[in-house]
C-alpha cells in the first residue's frame, strides 16, 4: 500500500551482486549491514526513503542465482524453480557511499519469523546477496514549510534517511517497543513507547501541529497508517497529494513480507 500523487520522474533500477562487508547491531531489535560490490559505484540514488529488493539464497547455496535480464527481472525470477529462485524481500537503504562502492541497511530483528530476519540475525562479513533498486516515494511539494515524519519500527531506517539528507523542518513521531530500540537521529523527535501503551495515531490525533503548507511521509503498520491519512485528510485538512503514506506490514499478515 503506497500512495505518491504527485508525480516526479525515478531513476532506472539495476541489479547488484553484493556481499556483506560488515555488520553492526545498533539495538536490541535493529542491526545495521553494509554491502559492497564495484557495481555500486553507480547505484542510483532515487531519494532518502527508497526501497530495493534484496534477494537472499536458498538454504544450501553460498550465493543466490541472480536473474540477469536487468529489464525483465522479476519474470525472470518468478519462471525460476522452486529450489533456487531466490528469496525476496523489501528493504530501505540507509546510506549509500558511491566512493565506497557501499550502501548500508538497517534491519529489524524479530528472530526466524521471516526468511530477511532469519538471514539478518545470521548474517557474516562475505555473505553473498542480490540488491535490485532503488525506488524513492518521498517528495514535497515545492512550497512545503515543513513535514510530518510518522511511522513504527519498520520505517525507523527510512525515517533516519530522511531526518538525515533533507533540511526541510520535521515534526517527528516514531512508535517502538521501548527507550532500548531508540537510537540518535536529528531534529524534533518524539519517541512513543508501544509497551507502554503509546500509539502513534493517539499521538499525531492529539498533537498540535505548527501552521502553513505542509508535506506528511507516514509508513508502517498499514492499518495504523491508513487510519492517520485519515485523519489528517478528513481533521487536519491536509490535501491528500500532500501526503505520501506507506504500509510496510500489517498485524494479521507476514511479518516479513516481499
Amino acid at each position: 500500500m503506497t500512495s505518491t500523487r504527485r508525480a516526479r520522474p525515478h531513476v532506472s533500477m539495476s541489479m547488484h551482486d553484493v556481499a556483506v562487508t560488515g555488520v553492526r547491531r545498533l539495538t536490541s531489535s535493529l542491526v545495521r549491514i553494509s554491502f559492497g560490490g564495484p557495481s555500486l559505484a553507480d547505484f542510483a540514488d532515487d531519494g532518502p526513503d527508497q526501497r530495493f529488493k534484496l534477494l537472499l539464497p536458498r538454504p544450501g547455496q553460498c550465493r543466490p542465482i541472480l536473474p540477469d535480464d536487468n529489464e525483465n527481472w522479476y519474470t525472470q525470477w518468478q519462471h525460476m524453480p522452486d529450489g533456487i529462485r531466490p528469496i525476496l524481500r523489501t528493504y530501505t537503504i540507509r546510506q549509500h557511499r558511491p566512493a565506497d562502492c557501499e550502501v548500508d541497511v538497517d534491519f529489524v530483528l524479530h528472530g526466524d519469523s521471516g526468511p530477511g530476519s532469519a538471514w539478518a540475525g545470521r548474517a557474516q562479513v562475505g555473505d553473498r546477496v542480490g540488491i535490485y533498486g532503488a525506488h524513492a516515494d518521498y517528495h514535497p511539494a515545492p512550497d512545503a514549510e515543513w513535514q510530518l515524519i510518522a511511522g513504527d519500527l519498520t520505517a525507523l531506517p527510512a525515517i533516519g534517511a530522511i531526518l538525515e539528507r533533507t533540511e526541510l523542518p520535521a515534526r517527528t513521531y516514531i512508535e517502538v517497543g521501548g527507550e532500548r530500540d531508540r537510537i540518535e537521529l536529528p531534529g524534533d523527535v518524539t519517541w512513543l513507547y508501544h509497551d507502554d501503551g503509546d500509539s502513534l495515531f493517539d499521538a499525531i490525533y492529539t498533537a498540535s501541529l505548527p501552521e502553513g503548507p505542509v508535506y506528511a511521509w507516514v509508513a508502517g503498520e498499514s492499518t495504523a497508517v491508513q487510519a492517520i491519512r485519515r485523519h489528517l485528510v478528513h481533521d487536519r485538512g491536509i490535501p491528500r497529494e500532500s501526503i505520501t503514506f506507506t504500509g510496510y506490514w500489517r498485524v494479521d499478515g507476514p511479518v516479513d513480507p516481499d
